[in-house]
């Protein structure tokens, strides 16, 4: 299995639900490495608000998830969500 595929999983995953217009959730493994997993997260427009929440606690909630499925591989992970 490649470097990062639960992490990327999880978060696919958690975003999907979070989001109305689901077929433009698009989520990547941008790097990965033996130590580092970075995933990048795309949604439409209208529901990157919903993704970052206030004051990003939905997208620290879901940093801190990737994080444990990171664990889970030995891995340290980051997500960045881009507009």
């Amino acid at each position: 299995m490649a470097s990062g595929t639960i992490v990327k999983n999880v978060v696919e995953y958690i975003v999907t639900q979070i989001v109305e217009d689901t077929k433009s959730v698009k989520v990547e493994v941008a790097d990965a490495d033996d130590e580092n997993v970075t995933i990048e997260v795309r949604t439409s427009p209208d529901d990157m608000g919903r993704v970052i929440g206030k004051r990003g606690r939905v997208a620290r909630a879901i940093r801190t998830v990737a994080q444990a499925a990171a664990d889970e591989e030995g891995l340290q992970s980051s997500v960045e969500f881009i507009d």
